[in-house]
């Protein structure tokens, strides 16, 4: 099995508790060197947000994150992300995740990657 890789890779929400304010509309881009991983986050009600995550055992995350909604609140959280790799190599991740403002909630939400375009040549 090759190594794990969040390097480069655009995942989409699939699904969120409701509570949660990410959605089918935020769109997050992951950077990875060794052990760490950052990423950026934007769409639906997210104006711009950040993470910062370690890598451990089997892929798993642990992350914590921020972010400004469109309502003006700055917002940030923890969580902790378990990786699924997909039959055709995407990988989908299950996240549970907590508030540490607002109302401190916690919830669940699964994340898909969006598929990598093909590069075709013209011969």
């Amino acid at each position: 099995m090759s190594p794990i890789d969040y390097d480069s890779r655009t995942f989409r929400l699939v699904s969120n508790s409701g509570t949660g304010e990410t959605g089918t509309q935020t769109i997050f881009h992951y950077r990875q060197k060794g052990r760490v991983v950052w990423g950026t986050y934007r769409g639906g009600n997210i104006v711009l947000g950040t993470l910062l995550a370690k890598v451990g055992r089997a892929g798993r995350l642990d992350m914590t994150y921020q972010h400004l909604n469109k309502n003006g609140d700055f917002m940030s959280g923890r969580c902790v992300t378990r990786l699924e790799v997909l039959p055709d190599g995407r990988y989908r991740l299950h996240e549970r995740w907590r508030w540490t403002t607002g109302d401190q909630s916690s919830g669940a939400s699964i994340a898909e990657e969006i598929a990598r375009r093909k590069l075709s040549r013209a011969g």
